[in-house]
């Protein structure tokens, strides 16, 4: 529990209805997106300024209680559990689009606007945000900086920390910090802005951010490509990308998802296929003829079963069901479900999923494979049951093994999903112990008292998903 004092400063601070330590709201707090992880913090706040999430930080500070700051908690790598316990900020109070500026192309925005309705309005002014993550409709754009989240578009339109080109935050004494700002180029001193993007609330909180926005494609294409063979699928990857084409969404999807998608969104999707490739080409009119036409040609000479090019942009949007209710489909099979993420070159992509396979065949679990193709990034997904304490522990097993398939077909251990809680025993792997050193030191710069979202990214957690009865 926390300090008597400390509590009545911090009811203060965001006033009594934005002050909780009632049960309801600590359990509330206590997990994420993330399966069989939870840790109950001490209290949650929810501050509505800048100025207040100060005030908090020195609170906090003055008294060594750890804060961990959230949105909507859509994590999948534990990023946003309390595991040592803190204070919990949510940031949805936060949640104001502050400027629009079309004359630089930019938009400042606070971190706890939901990411779909920031793109919304976007596009409703005849602009352009491309990062789309898959769970955009419930995720903040202060999460999506945080983790540098991904999506459908990243192959052609990069990922978040392509987008942000000014924030300013808090640092773990309370101090507010600006960087970067409506600028194309910026070089006066070191990049602190790439830097706060993907660090996982672990150097500094956001509480506002100025995104730069582009011109909106003039016309999109999309179509469906399905294999009877894995490598088939591969290398038509490969092709096109060798071609000097860049799709603006290129997915994929195995057999096993194929077959659960289905069941799921009745799309008629053919279940006897081995991979399907969703592909979209945007741009000018003249351009996504082109490029869709020699897509075409790419996966008839890779032995395509069938190829099925969108008429209608309802159509299309049919199509692109077919891979954003991927992870919904797979989390109707059984009561517990895992998702992953591990990135491969692309060249590799076939070897990764058959490495998978083999690897869940060895511990006789349930996993299916399904990501963005384009840029190497694919997602295990195994569906399992938490009450079956053998059984996972074979799941955790494989996971292990897959990260290590990645490391050693020159890939990584998450490409979106972030390190957090999960992932911290593999971080090693990646990087090196002198890479982890490197990354500690400047931690401790940004955070001498270990205050901002502990437990994370270096922790030294065994390799399995835990409930931590904290307080």
């Amino acid at each position: 529990m926390l300090d008597s004092a400390l509590a009545a400063r911090l009811r203060i601070i965001v006033g009594d209805a934005h002050f909780r330590d009632d049960k309801e709201a600590l359990i509330t707090h206590s997990y994420d997106g993330t399966p069989m992880l939870q840790a109950i913090p001490d209290a949650v706040v929810y501050p509505e300024s800048t100025e207040q999430v100060s005030a908090i930080m020195e609170a906090l500070s003055s008294y060594k209680v750890p804060l961990i700051s959230r949105g909507s908690g859509s994590n999948l790598c534990g990023g946003t559990v309390p595991v040592q316990g803190g204070v919990v900020m949510v940031m949805h109070r936060m949640n104001r689009l502050l400027e629009l500026d079309t004359e630089n192309l930019t938009a400042t925005v606070q971190p706890g606007m939901i990411t779909a309705d920031f793109i919304h309005h976007i596009e409703s002014s005849g602009l352009f945000y491309p990062p789309d993550p898959s769970s955009m409709r419930i995720s903040t754009i202060g999460g999506n900086i945080a983790e540098c989240s991904g999506g459908l578009r990243g192959l052609k339109y990069g990922t978040t920390k392509d987008y942000v080109i000014g924030l300013e935050a808090v640092l773990a004494n309370g101090e507010i910090i600006r960087t970067g700002g409506k600028l194309m180029k910026d070089v006066a001193g070191y990049d602190l802005t790439k830097l706060l993007v993907g660090s996982e609330g672990t150097l500094a909180i956001i509480t506002e951010a100025t995104l730069k926005l582009i011109p909106p494609p003039k016309c999109k294409m999309t179509m469906l490509a399905m294999f009877r063979d894995l490598y088939g699928a591969a290398r038509t990857v490969s092709a096109i990308i060798e071609s000097r084409i860049i799709p603006a969404t290129l997915e994929f999807m195995d057999n096993p998802t194929i077959r659960v998608v289905d069941d799921f969104a009745k799309l008629g999707l053919p279940l006897d296929m081995e991979a399907i490739l969703l592909i979209e080409q945007d741009g000018d009119p003249e351009t996504v003829a082109r490029d869709i036409e020699m897509i075409r040609q790419i996966c008839e000479r890779e032995q395509a079963d069938s190829i099925q090019v969108a008429a209608t942009r309802e159509e299309a949007e049919r199509l692109l069901t077919a891979r954003r209710s991927a992870f919904t489909a797979l989390a109707r099979l059984r009561p517990t479900t895992i998702l992953e993420d591990a990135t491969v070159p692309r060249s590799k992509i076939a070897d990764m999923v058959l490495r998978i396979n083999e690897i869940a065949k060895k511990y006789n679990v349930i996993i299916a494979t399904f990501g963005h193709a384009g840029d190497g990034n694919l997602h295990p997904t195994a569906t399992t049951d938490a009450r079956d304490t053998e059984e996972i522990h074979r799941v955790e097993q494989a996971f292990e093994e897959i990260f290590a398939a990645a490391l050693e077909l020159g890939g990584t251990i998450t490409g979106e999903h972030g390190v957090g809680v999960v992932k911290a025993p593999f971080l090693e792997w990646k990087i090196g112990a002198s890479g982890v050193e490197l990354m500690k030191g400047i931690k401790k710069v940004f955070d001498p008292d270990n205050l901002l979202n502990p437990g994370k990214v270096f922790a030294k957690q065994t390799r399995k998903r835990v409930v931590i009865n904290h307080g």
